[in-house]
C-alpha cells in the first residue's frame, strides 16, 4: 500500500528543493509525476515550484476548493506512469484535501509526499499541517538553524526594519523579507537576529 509522507520544517529549511530532487529521482527512472502549488504563492510565478538555490518546475495549481482525487484519478488513466505526487506548500491543503490525499494512497495506490510548514508565525499549527501530522504514515522533520546555531522549530514574521510582528492574517506570502526561522527562545524573544548579523559584518569588514 501506498503512503501519505509529511515532510515538515520552519522557513527557509530547503523544502521545496527537497521536492524537486525527488521529483527529479522519479522521472530520472522513467516513472512520471505530478506537483501542486498553492494558486496564490506567486513569490516566483504562479504555477511554478521555485527553490532558493535555483531549481524549477512547472506545478499544478490549487485552492480550497479542487478536488485531488478527482483530478489525480483522472491524470492517472491519461498517463499510467505516474507515480508519485507532490504538493508544495502542504500547510495550506484543508481537511477534505488531506482526506482526499490519502484515498489516492489507498485506492490509486500512488504514494503522496507534502511539504510545509508545522506552525504559522504565531505559533499555531495550520489547518493542512494539523491533519497531516494526525493521519500521515511517515512524518521526517527538515531541520534548519537559527541564528544562535540551535534548531529552528519557528516561523517569526518581520517588518522591514527587522523587528518581530505579533499580529495580522494567518497567510501572508513572503520570503526572507519577511520570515525567518529562530528557535523558541529567540522566537518569543521576538529577535530576528538580523541586529547580531550586521554587527557580524562590520567586524568582518573590519578585520579584512
Amino acid at each position: 500500500m501506498a503512503k501519505l509522507y509529511f515532510y515538515y520544517s520552519a522557513m527557509n529549511a530547503g523544502k521545496s528543493t527537497i521536492l524537486l530532487q525527488s521529483s527529479h529521482n522519479y522521472q530520472e527512472r522513467g516513472m512520471d509525476t505530478l506537483l501542486f502549488t498553492p494558486s496564490f504563492d506567486n513569490r516566483y510565478q504562479v504555477g511554478k515550484i521555485a527553490s532558493r538555490i535555483g531549481l524549477t518546475a512547472n506545478a499544478i495549481v490549487f485552492d480550497q476548493s479542487f478536488n485531488f482525487f478527482n483530478f489525480i484519478e483522472q491524470e492517472i488513466k491519461k498517463r499510467p506512469t505516474i507515480r508519485c505526487i507532490l504538493i508544495d506548500e502542504a500547510q495550506f491543503l484543508n481537511k477534505n484535501q488531506i482526506e482526499e490525499l490519502s484515498t489516492v494512497t489507498l485506492q490509486l495506490n500512488c504514494p503522496v509526499l507534502a511539504y510545509g510548514l508545522r506552525t504559522d508565525f504565531l505559533g499555531e499549527p495550520f489547518e493542512g499541517s494539523k491533519y497531516l501530522l494526525a493521519w500521515a504514515e511517515e512524518l521526517a522533520e527538515i531541520k534548519t538553524i537559527c541564528h544562535c546555531g540551535r534548531k529552528a522549530t519557528m516561523n517569526l514574521r518581520i517588518d522591514e526594519n527587522g523587528q518581530a510582528v505579533r499580529e495580522g492574517a494567518q497567510v501572508e506570502i513572503g520570503g526572507n523579507d519577511r520570515y525567518v526561522a529562530t528557535c523558541r527562545h529567540h522566537y518569543l524573544l521576538g529577535d530576528s537576529g538580523r541586529d547580531s548579523q550586521q554587527n557580524l559584518f562590520i567586524i568582518n569588514e573590519e578585520i579584512v
